[in-house]
């Protein structure tokens, strides 16, 4: 069994890329353990419930029912706070994304990127999928001064794939897609540094699911699992648990 540290912000992460790697996790038997800035049970953007525009661009119906479960978890309802974090206590780190405001509380927040650092120094399993990669992206390694990212091979949330949402849903969200004036790809970029390599993986929409692995695309790097998008989630979990050696 292996016990992940999943951190969140107090709402709005995206549901699919939590309540999916929960699943996969907890049904093979492993334990998850969530935190807060607060302590406090978080939510997930409700926008990706609803559907974000006429009903659309939401989360998937497995992932919603996932998170549906995911509500009465013991665990999802008394996280930790992240300033109390013992981060040897686990074995793996799993670090989601989402993209609407109240994201930033958690992808800005130095006491998080502080824990990060000192948990990635440990050489254990890391995974981070879509604005996740932006916490490690933010979390220096003391003894360098650099971002722990810096010389290591990373995808995240691709320039188009976050202009081609912003575009679509402008006129009536306004920068709902757009969490920070910069594109995640062009922050995660210069955090890599010289020595790093970005991949971005194919084009297309089409979504990953538990049967389909095919339109999914995921970057291994030693202890380092990173992915894309919620259509990486499935896959995304399933490399996270090769490298911890729990497939």
């Amino acid at each position: 069994m292996v016990h992940v540290l999943v951190p969140l912000p107090d709402h709005d992460f995206d549901v699919t890329e939590v309540a999916v790697p929960w699943r996969l996790l907890t049904d093979a038997g492993h334990r998850v353990t969530f935190a807060t800035e607060s302590g406090a049970k978080p939510a997930g953007d409700p926008k990706l419930l609803a559907g974000v525009l006429f009903g659309q661009l939401g989360a998937d119906p497995e992932p919603k029912a996932f998170y549906a479960d995911l509500l009465d978890d013991p665990a999802f309802g008394a996280p930790e706070r992240w300033a109390d974090l013992d981060v040897a206590a686990y074995d793996g780190l799993i670090l989601p994304g989402g993209h609407a405001p109240g994201m930033r509380q958690y992808l800005g927040s130095e006491v998080l990127q502080r824990q990060v650092a000192a948990f990635w120094a440990l050489d254990r399993p890391v995974g981070a999928i879509c604005h996740g990669v932006l916490v490690l992206a933010r979390a220096v390694d003391p003894a360098t001064g650099a971002s722990v990212l810096a010389g290591r091979r990373t995808t995240c949330l691709t320039s188009w794939q976050e202009r081609l949402a912003y575009y679509l849903t402008a006129w009536k969200l306004g920068r709902y897609y757009r969490t920070y004036p910069a594109y995640v790809e062009a922050e995660v970029r210069a955090a890599l540094g010289p020595g790093g390599t970005f991949e971005r993986g194919p084009l297309g929409s089409r979504r990953g699911t538990a049967t389909d692995d095919d339109p999914a695309f995921v970057v291994v790097d030693g202890r380092y699992v990173s992915a894309r998008w919620p259509g990486d989630a499935y896959l995304f979990t399933r490399r996270f648990l090769e490298v911890a050696g729990e497939a």
